[in-house]
């Protein structure tokens, strides 16, 4: 990576953004990395833009620090395109850093960057846009909603399940339809649902698996719907969301898919990577081998490298 002229840009506005700032400008520096040029970005609306400026000078390697909001602000500009993403986990989910396994350090994730290997991943995409982890409707909404930034300072990544509690007190149940461009699937009506997620990685929400076997670079999409259930049916979805093992459940509906749309009554704000940034209805596909990214060298996170779809 020495060789691709880079830029860094850090989200000051996240958990320990503005701190670790100055410190990857010196590490990667003395790992020989050249920096075009180093951002400390207080408000992350503006980092699309300075991502476009710096191509457009010729940057051929962006090193983002912040959460899984900050990649997804970023991953629509390299989507397709042989920049390389180097990510520095400095947000306080960093699902895709977990998916890609990435050191949590500073020093082993600027390390990745600059002497790791160079991968190719899958982005899912949501209408016109892109996203990386998982997008969503239902509890996930109400848990992005109360998800304040003092929330996120004071316990990190606690603020997951102390937000979740929350968001289930006020929860109304929904139906959907799912319908299967391809034809892979037969259509499927659900209803007094508490959750449907589409999942292109294999992380999110502060380290929950979307399904056992899920991952970033298999082709496909992992497609979940919870009901509301029994309050048993409740209990073991609860206990086994971490792992994913939930969508074994019975009555949980689990398929993989590479396109479907999702259609909600009523329509509903969609939970994407984190941020409230689309609505449904609203068809979900998959871009493979979207988005080129920096691995550690001991990485399995994207050994598949399945070729693209023709």
């Amino acid at each position: 990576m020495t060789s691709r002229a880079a830029v860094l840009i850090v989200n000051s506005g996240s958990r320990t953004g503005q701190a670790d700032f100055d410190e990857a400008r010196r590490l990667l520096t003395d790992l020989g990395l050249p920096l075009l040029d180093a951002f400390a970005v207080q408000d992350p609306a503006t980092i699309p833009g300075i991502v476009d400026e710096a191509i457009g000078r010729g940057a051929r390697l962006v090193v983002l620090g912040g959460g899984d909001g900050t990649v997804s602000l970023v991953a629509p500009r390299l989507a397709g395109t042989e920049v390389v993403l180097g990510l520095l986990p400095t947000g306080t989910a960093n699902d895709l850093a977990r998916t890609l396994q990435l050191p949590t350090d500073l020093a082993g994730a600027c390390e990745a960057v600059v002497n790791g290997k160079l991968v190719d991943v899958d982005l899912g995409r949501v209408g016109d846009d892109y996203f990386v982890n998982v997008a969503s409707v239902g509890l996930s909404v109400g848990v992005t909603k109360a998800l304040s930034p003092a929330l996120k300072r004071r316990v990190g990544s606690l603020a997951y399940p102390v937000a979740a509690v929350q968001a289930y007190r006020r929860h109304t149940p929904f139906r959907a339809r799912l319908e299967f461009p391809d034809g892979d699937h037969e259509p499927v009506d659900l209803e007094d649902l508490l959750q449907v997620a589409v999942a292109n990685g294999r992380f999110y929400g502060g380290g929950n698996v979307a399904a056992p076997e899920a991952g970033i670079d298999e082709g496909h999409l992992d497609v979940y719907a919870i009901p509301r259930g029994t309050a048993r049916q409740r209990w073991q979805v609860a206990r086994h969301f971490v792992s994913g093992a939930f969508t074994e459940r019975d009555h949980v509906l689990h398929l993989t898919t590479r396109a479907v749309r999702l259609i909600t009554d009523p329509e509903l704000p969609i939970n994407v990577d984190g941020e409230l940034s689309a609505s449904t209805p609203v068809l979900f596909g998959q871009l493979r081998n979207g988005l080129k990214v920096m691995i550690p060298p001991g990485s399995d996170a994207a050994e598949l490298d399945l070729p693209p779809a023709g």
